[in-house]
């Protein structure tokens, strides 16, 4: 006698507009801390190369969740792991809150960081709950107010630090988390889970997870100076210990959170090495902006508070949320080759034009909004252009390696950029000096520049 099918319950307006209440939410807590980030160097008395650590502690733990929340809601149904992951972005969204110091803050960030599964598992719950039709309008609500929220983060960061405290910034999007999350509980219903004979990479996991740390540890403390040769060498040696034994189980896992074997692909290699190279110039100017916006304005600097800059800020924000669309749609229309080509050459001028010119506050407004669509567009040209090239039954596994490369270089270019101003520092100040600005906008248009010799050695390797 075989096992009746049970047809999934149907869910109504109520339970996707408390999935969008909550993605909503996430976008504000997640982007509160870019305007914000002078103001929490100067309350928390750290350098600019500590402070990209506060910046990057959520990107760390997003690029390890990345490739494994799908994984975990099709394993154990995508609204238990939903309530689950939102338990741990609500504890590290109060324990920011509460935050006395940097260590308890990065902790913090770090639970908060989790919030990167909320999406799929959104979008798992949407696709058993609705029709095919009907799945993807609430998809693309979901993901529409995910944007929004990260553009009223980028508003409000400013009003609730100085009306309030910096630890507001986190409490009260955290506070709507939480209220988003009992009515999420109480209106979706539960979601069978999927059978799967693939194991969770767990060990991959945690090998990531302490690889992108030590590296964040270690791009402070090893180029700070502060460190003996051996100490400095101990730490260099603990990043490639744990890098290494991230490979070797990847390489050997049956079900690798990132098939690194993908890379041995010309089109994904090259692909892997394009969103990398692009994504840290970006983060590099994810870290400078704000810097120069609140430097001390009888320098070079303009002396902005958190408000003001988010206000500059903004359009920026708005250019990279639009330019994931867009940059899908160029894909197909000119090829992914062209709108990479075009988005490299976008920033490497806009760097470098902004080292030679940066003193009015619209020009780095303007430099935020072309790097930043620029940026988006690339990478999804990159993700497109992957997604069709590969075998369907690699789709996932090519993108999840994109997605977590980008989130990667993304980190690795912030802390690069904080690395700079940190030593460019004036001791008796505290203030980075102009050059460190200069040489940090210079590297940025560079390292996009030397994307384009990329492109241009793959293209002639092809052609022999």
């Amino acid at each position: 006698m075989s096992t009746p099918v049970v047809s999934p319950v149907r869910i109504g307006r109520r339970a996707v507009g408390a999935l969008g209440v909550l993605a909503l939410s996430l976008g504000t807590l997640q982007s509160v801390v870019e305007p914000a980030l002078p103001l929490l160097q100067r309350e928390l008395g750290i350098s600019p190369a500590e402070g990209a650590l506060v910046a990057n502690a959520l990107l760390i733990t997003g690029a390890v969740l990345a490739p494994v929340a799908g994984k975990l809601g099709d394993r154990y149904g995508g609204r238990r792991v939903l309530l689950w992951l939102m338990a741990v972005v609500s504890a590290g969204g109060l324990l920011a809150g509460t935050a006395p110091n940097l260590p308890a803050l990065l902790v913090g960030q770090i639970l908060q960081g989790v919030m990167v599964g909320a999406l799929p598992l959104s979008f798992i719950l949407v696709r058993r709950h609705l029709s095919a039709g009907e799945s993807q309008a609430a998809i693309g609500v979901v993901l529409a107010l995910f944007t929004g929220g990260g553009v009223i983060g980028t508003l409000v960061a400013g009003p609730i630090a100085h009306g309030l405290s910096w630890q507001w910034m986190f409490a009260l999007p955290t506070l709507v988390i939480i209220a988003a999350t009992v009515a999420v509980a109480r209106l979706m219903p539960d979601d069978p889970p999927a059978a799967s004979d693939d194991p969770i990479d767990w060990p991959g996991v945690v090998l990531l997870s302490g690889t992108l740390l030590a590296l964040m540890v270690a791009l402070v403390t090893v180029t700070g100076g502060d460190l003996p040769p051996l100490a400095a060498a101990a730490v260099v040696t603990a990043v490639a210990a744990l890098a290494t034994g991230w490979v070797v189980v990847e390489r050997r896992a049956s079900a690798p959170m990132v098939d690194l074997r993908m890379l041995g692909r010309p089109a994904m290699r090259s692909a892997f090495v394009l969103t990398f190279v692009m994504s840290i110039s970006f983060g590099m100017v994810v870290l400078l902006l704000p810097q120069l916006f609140a430097a001390p304005a009888d320098g070079y600097g303009f002396g902005l508070g958190t408000t003001q800059i988010g206000l500059l800020l903004l359009p920026g924000a708005i250019a990279g949320a639009v330019s994931d669309s867009i940059g899908g749609f160029a894909a197909r229309r000119f090829g992914p080759r062209a709108v990479v080509v075009a988005g490299i050459a976008v920033t490497a001028v806009a760097m470098i034009g902004l080292a030679l010119l940066h003193d009015a506050a619209w020009q780095l407004s303007v430099a935020k909004v072309l790097t930043a669509f620029a940026a988006g567009a690339g990478t999804t040209a990159l993700l497109a252009g992957t997604a069709s090239a590969v075998d369907a039954r690699d789709t996932g596994i090519a993108t999840s390696l994109l997605v977590v490369t980008r989130l990667v270089g993304v980190i690795v270019g912030a802390q690069a950029g904080g690395v700079i101003l940190a030593a460019g520092t004036d001791a008796a100040t505290g203030v980075p000096a102009e050059a460190a600005f200069v040489t940090g906008f210079v590297a940025a248009g560079l390292i996009a520049a030397s994307a384009l010799t990329l492109i241009r050695i793959r293209k002639n390797g092809v052609r022999a």
